[in-house]
C-alpha cells in the first residue's frame, strides 16, 4: 500500500495505487470481526440473525480527516451500524463514518482523568 503524507490518515491507497486522503470530519474503520456475529462472555459465537433491537458495533480507526479532533487510527470506536456508508479499497471492506456519529472511543493513550468506561 502507499503511504500518505499525513501520519493521522494511515497507510491507505485507492484502487488505481493513489493514496487516499480523508476529508473534513470523516472517519474510515475496518470491522475486525464478520459484520454482526459476536461472542458471548461465555464463549459462544451468536450470529447476526439472532440479533433482537438496535445493537451498537465496535470498528477499528484507520484513517481520519484534519477537522477530526478526538480520534486517531488504531483508536476502537462504537456506532451504530446502520449510520453508515460501505466502501472497498484495493479488496477490502471498509465504513465511513462522521465523527459525530461516534458515541465512544477505546484506546490506550486515553487520559486517566477522562470520564468513560475502562474496557
Amino acid at each position: 500500500m502507499v503511504a500518505t503524507n499525513s501520519k493521522r490518515n494511515g497507510d491507505l491507497s485507492g484502487d488505481d495505487g493513489l493514496p487516499v486522503k480523508m476529508l473534513n470530519d470523516r472517519i474510515l474503520v475496518s470491522l475486525g470481526e464478520a459484520e454482526g456475529e459476536r461472542r458471548s462472555s461465555g464463549g459462544i459465537l451468536i450470529p447476526a440473525t439472532a440479533q433482537v433491537g438496535k445493537r451498537l458495533s465496535w470498528a477499528e480507526v484507520v484513517a481520519v480527516g484534519p477537522n477530526v479532533r478526538n480520534l486517531e487510527p488504531r483508536d476502537q470506536v462504537l456506532f451504530n451500524p446502520e449510520d453508515r456508508y460501505e466502501v472497498e479499497v484495493r479488496g477490502h471492506d471498509y465504513i465511513i463514518l462522521r465523527e459525530r456519529d461516534i458515541h465512544a472511543v477505546a484506546a490506550e493513550r486515553l487520559d486517566e482523568g477522562s470520564t468513560g468506561l475502562y474496557l
